[in-house]
């Protein structure tokens, strides 16, 4: 019988059968071989933090409903295409491909929804397709510029991606910040030139950073040079504030992060003030407005598949555990998120 992963309550998580169906016509019906936890997102929805009537994702078709328990949820999931439906041509059988779709055994979609996976490019390395888009998408809606000065609050898979895309630009300077000492090990690794722990007035430290080079001065605050570009990615509210603190005047901070239903408590009458420091959020699902007479979802789409193999995301995968196993993957990251970074399920 087939097997689909089910949040059922805050902090609760059910591996349920269910009927196996034939594909519809122009369905497929893909056999899943590994499929990817997204901690940011599927953390807010195992503990409850997320606006429950709010729908779970509305441009994609296996998501179609709301935030309300129980639900099936997840949407990077790689199989092989085990039967196909009335008008679907059968060179479909036994491809492998990737669909956006809940952590499942089986699961049916219309063909155009599914992506075939290129033969150089491994099941486990594909499930993190959606992260290495999202990177692609935060770093045109940043539009980096030669000789700016970058920052990136949060360095888990999608911000180490978006890390690694940045530091192949001819900046000046980039910084990334995490609590985690392994994970700015890696993003030093990646072309970060300095690697903080957030703690503290953050925002300071790194604008003393790009002063120069990190020593304490009597400078004022006012004077200190801050980043032009900043990403919050951290899916920690409290650190937008920091983020705003570490941009200087007239730069930018590009929000990634999603907080659910936890508010962000923001200090907008010091430097912000003054600063003209502009907050956008980057979302995946949609192109930025300035680009869409010329960028489609599917031209994003190709340049990740280019990015995912040169980016290898496989190297990030840390646990790899059975999907009848679930509860302890989703335990692991709620309880002990400094053990764990990229989360795969095996079927």
């Amino acid at each position: 019988m087939p097997r689909s992963l089910y949040f059922t309550e805050p902090r609760a998580v059910e591996v349920r059968e269910r009927e196996r169906r034939d594909p519809d016509e122009g369905e497929v019906r893909v056999r899943t071989e590994r499929s990817a936890v997204s901690p940011g997102t599927e953390l807010l929805v195992y503990r409850g933090e997320v606006p429950t009537g709010m729908a779970a994702d509305a441009t994609i078709d296996a998501l179609a409903g709301t935030f309300e328990y129980p639900l099936r949820y997840g949407y990077a999931a790689v199989g092989r295409v085990e039967a196909v439906g009335p008008g679907v041509d059968s060179s479909w059988l036994d491809r492998r491909v990737f669909g956006f779709n809940p952590h499942e055994s089986h699961f049916c979609a219309p063909v155009e929804d599914v992506l075939a996976v290129p033969d150089d490019c491994s099941a486990t390395g594909t499930a993190f397709l959606p992260n290495v888009e999202t990177a692609v998408n935060l770093v045109q809606d940043g539009a980096p510029r030669l000789g700016e000065r970058a920052v990136v609050f949060g360095q888990g898979v999608v911000g180490l991606l978006t890390t690694a895309l940045l530091g192949e630009f001819p900046l000046a300077e980039l910084v990334a910040l995490d609590c985690y000492p392994e994970r700015r090990e890696r993003s030093l690794a990646l072309g970060a030139d300095a690697a903080f722990d957030p703690e503290g007035d953050a925002g300071k430290r790194v604008r003393h950073r790009f002063e120069n080079g990190g020593s304490e001065t009597e400078t004022p605050d006012d004077e200190i040079a801050g980043a032009d570009l900043t990403y919050e990615l951290s899916g920690c509210p409290d650190a937008l504030d920091s983020a705003i603190a570490a941009t200087g005047y007239d730069g930018r901070v590009v929000v990634g992060s999603w907080y659910g239903t936890k508010p962000a408590q923001l200090d907008l009458g010091g430097r912000f003030h003054r600063s003209r420091v502009s907050v956008e959020s980057s979302q995946v699902s949609t192109i930025d407005p300035e680009l869409r007479g010329r960028w489609s979802k599917e031209r994003r789409m190709d340049v990740a598949w280019d990015r995912l193999r040169e980016s290898d995301p496989e190297r990030f995968v840390t646990h790899e555990f059975g999907i009848s196993e679930a509860r302890k993957a989703y335990e692991l990251l709620d309880e002990r998120p400094g053990e764990a970074l990229g989360v795969v399920f095996e079927y």
